[in-house]
């Protein structure tokens, strides 16, 4: 029976792995929608040699994220993730906002569009607006803690061991 993480109806990460694995012999890194150690021992358990993270390292005290971009991966206001192109001109995933709903049909053209609507997203940090800037984030991104980096490998370690 496939597993459904998270309670997603559509194939997640660990169906699309258990699936791969058992096509090739080649061995699998596990990335997206692995927010927690739960999550990554799930991956290996589907078979993947090694799982990696991103979103769960944007609170921590090292990630580069910037306080409109904190503060809204913490905002009950936002609800979702989508992949938009409207930011950069390349596929990517974030919280779902304002900018993204009014620009659902960008177009593929990076560098040029990151270069566009790079003084939007300026102002929209100088102005607090998490409306009007790129606010990436994976799927899993409520799991993310405001804790060291070190504290997240370690705990993720130990469920790996």
């Amino acid at each position: 029976m496939p597993r459904k993480p998270y309670g997603r109806s559509e194939p997640g990460l660990l169906d699309l792995l258990a699936a791969v694995c058992a096509a090739v012999r080649t061995p699998l890194i596990a990335a997206g929608g692995i927010g927690d150690a739960a999550a990554a021992l799930a991956a290996r358990e589907a078979g993947a040699a090694a799982v990696q993270l991103g979103t769960a390292f944007l609170l921590t005290p090292e990630s580069g994220a910037g306080g409109v971009h904190r503060a809204a991966l913490r905002d009950p206001r936002f609800t979702s993730t989508t992949v938009t192109t409207a930011f950069s001109g390349r596929p990517a995933r974030g919280l779902t906002n304002r900018f993204i709903l009014d620009h659902p049909d960008a177009p593929v053209g990076y560098p040029a569009v990151h270069h566009l609507t790079t003084p939007i997203r300026r102002a929209a940090v100088a102005q607090g607006d998490p409306g009007g800037v790129n606010l990436w984030a994976g799927t899993a991104w409520r799991l993310a803690e405001e804790r060291p980096a070190a504290d997240v490998v370690r705990e993720i370690g130990r469920a790996l061991a």
